[in-house]
């Protein structure tokens, strides 16, 4: 089930984003086989890890000519392979572009890394936040006066990796079945977290968007955009910027009509957030959902986020699963005439390794013999 589905891809599992977008294909009903490695992966290695759902997993030592051999096997009939480490790994293994699309010419090759493939820093080590801090993303994040701060990682790692690939190489495949050819997708999360500024380049050039960071329509500045403490500690979350909406807030909150008259004037933004920091705090954050909810003040409560799936509209349109016991964000988005399934949970890593060499024509004393040369896990 799912748009992707008859689409296989290959994994080479790495951390963070790469598994993220191969759960992002899998969730769309792609045949995702991820490649592990044999033994231990290191110190960052997750109890549950939720971006291996609804794949199968085959360990192999791609080290080793034999491990080699079974991925170009399986590349022969694959629609694309995606990797993420630093440029250069898979070539020293023999198993980049050049070699992997001798054997499927259709192949598409996807690669994912901070910098890019390419430029003075492709080869050096960096994380989420060095990569938003290149792009210019991070600048515009956090309060007037302090440092930037850091977003989690989703707007590098996730948003302008993980996604970018899966978009990518979906992108590439679609023009594979066109021309018969594959190609390199070159993933740079720098160039991803660029491209989610787009609009802060478009308020910039017309005049609306002004360099210190605090005091814009967006970032925390204006009154009407931004976050409340409420009575009981609890937080809430306001975003009225148009006039229409704002007059709604201002109504159910009985604030005097001269609450619109400097809407839009940035000078009396610091002492209209002031004010609404105290009229916050006047009520609990369900007083407010009660009050606001519902309505066009633009109003929501801010929910940690292993609670979100008990709000009733997370819960109307079943945005959360519960698989083998563990709430999780279901498939998104939501397809009509090609709904996705509930993934499969996620899979131990070899645990299709035998099924996946059958399907190869590999005999079981074959495989037995690879297991016990360590070449398959």
């Amino acid at each position: 089930m799912g748009p992707l589905k008859g689409v296989q891809i290959i994994e080479i599992v790495g951390i963070g984003p790469g598994p993220f977008a191969g759960m992002m294909l899998a969730d769309m009903g792609a045949d995702v086989i991820a490649v592990d490695r044999i033994g231990p992966t290191g110190p960052a290695e997750l109890k549950v890890d939720i971006n291996r759902r609804g794949k199968k997993s085959i360990q192999l030592d791609l080290k080793s000519t034999e491990g080699k051999d079974i991925l170009h096997k399986l590349c022969s009939s694959a629609d694309a392979l995606f990797e993420g480490f630093r440029p250069g790994v898979m070539e020293r293994l023999g198993l980049g572009p050049d070699d992997i699309l001798k054997t499927n010419e259709k192949l598409v090759y996807g690669r994912m890394t901070g910098w890019g493939q390419t430029g003075p820093l492709a080869d050096t080590a960096g994380h989420d936040i060095n990569y938003i801090s290149l792009s210019g993303a991070l600048h515009s994040i956090g309060p007037k006066n302090s440092p930037p701060e850091a977003p989690l990682n989703l707007v590098g790692d996730y948003g302008g990796g993980g996604m970018m690939l899966a978009f990518g190489l979906v992108c590439a495949i679609l023009e594979a079945k066109n021309s018969g050819k594959g190609q390199v997708v070159d993933v740079s999360m720098v160039e991803g977290s660029s491209a989610l500024m787009s609009i802060f380049y478009s308020l910039m050039a017309s005049g609306q968007w002004a360099p210190t960071r605090g005091v814009n329509l967006l970032d925390g500045g204006a009154h009407f955009y931004g976050t409340f403490e409420t009575a009981d500690g609890e937080y809430v979350s306001l975003g009225a910027i148009e006039p229409q909406f704002m007059q709604v807030f201002t109504e159910k909150t009985n604030l005097d009509s001269s609450w619109m008259q400097n809407h839009f004037n940035p000078a009396e933004w610091p002492k209209l957030k002031q004010e609404l920091t105290v009229i916050f705090k006047g009520k609990t954050q369900q007083e407010w959902c009660d009050l606001l909810e519902g309505s066009d003040a633009c109003f929501a409560p801010i929910l940690p986020f292993w609670k979100a799936h008990k709000h009733p509209h997370n819960s109307a349109r079943n945005s959360f699963v519960e698989i083998d016991g563990i709430t999780q964000p279901a498939p998104t988005p939501k397809f009509s005439a090609t709904p996705s399934a509930i993934p499969t949970p996620p899979i131990p890593k070899g645990a299709n390794s035998h099924n996946i060499m059958k399907n190869l024509g590999y005999s079981d004393n074959d495989i037995e013999q690879l297991k016990l040369q360590k070449i398959v896990g």
